[in-house]
């Protein structure tokens, strides 16, 4: 298993891209959320990876956090659900999202998804209710719990380049229950007012 990619990021082609590691250049399909916060062609990527491997074709997902592979994860296992419609769902809700969607057993937010029915949306509220977070909750890091939003932010801000203390400092200073969108954005105005 492929469980992380380090490496230069050479191509971006929605929902593409291709990491060079060491002259191997890997094709990892990525969610819109990571696609969008990804730096410009040339620089250090990190993702974390999940291979899909079948009889014709292996495939490679990559992801700018950890929730967002155990979310995927998650998804796969449900029946009917492949790998597209996975990361279809993750392109078009964040993690944090996907859990209140799945906390309030709101099927409207996840019919918006292309590719997303009635049906589908019905049987994913049901699989996931329990599933979705029982893996991606709690401690982060082993330090004070960090709600998933939050967590998404700081990792956002650490695959942007900000080292350990500068995202941290920013994360905090962030209002409770903002959107991992807006959260990044409040952070990277705060972190230019510092430098």
């Amino acid at each position: 298993m492929i469980g992380r990619i380090k490496g230069l990021l050479v191509e971006k082609l929605p929902p593409l891209v291709l990491v060079d590691v060491q002259g191997v250049g890997y094709e990892i399909d990525v969610p819109m959320s990571t696609f969008y916060n990804l730096p410009a062609i040339g620089a250090q990527i990190t993702l974390h990876t999940h291979l899909v491997v079948r009889e014709d074709v292996h495939l490679l997902f990559g992801f700018a956090t950890e929730a967002e592979r155990q979310a995927f994860r998650q998804l796969v296992k449900i029946s009917g659900v492949g790998a597209r419609t996975a990361l279809a769902l993750l392109s078009g809700l964040s993690v944090a999202d996907l859990q209140q969607a799945v906390a309030a057993q709101d099927s409207g937010r996840l019919i918006k998804i292309p590719g997303i029915g009635k049906k589908t949306a019905e049987r994913l509220l049901l699989e996931l209710r329990d599933k979705l977070n029982a893996g991606m909750t709690g401690p982060i890091g082993g330090g004070m719990p960090t709600s998933m939003g939050s967590s998404d932010v700081l990792n956002a801000l650490l695959s942007l380049g900000y080292n350990d203390r500068e995202a941290n400092w920013a994360t905090r200073q962030l209002p409770a229950g903002v959107a991992v969108s807006d959260g990044i954005r409040q952070a990277l105005k705060l972190l230019s007012k510092e430098k």
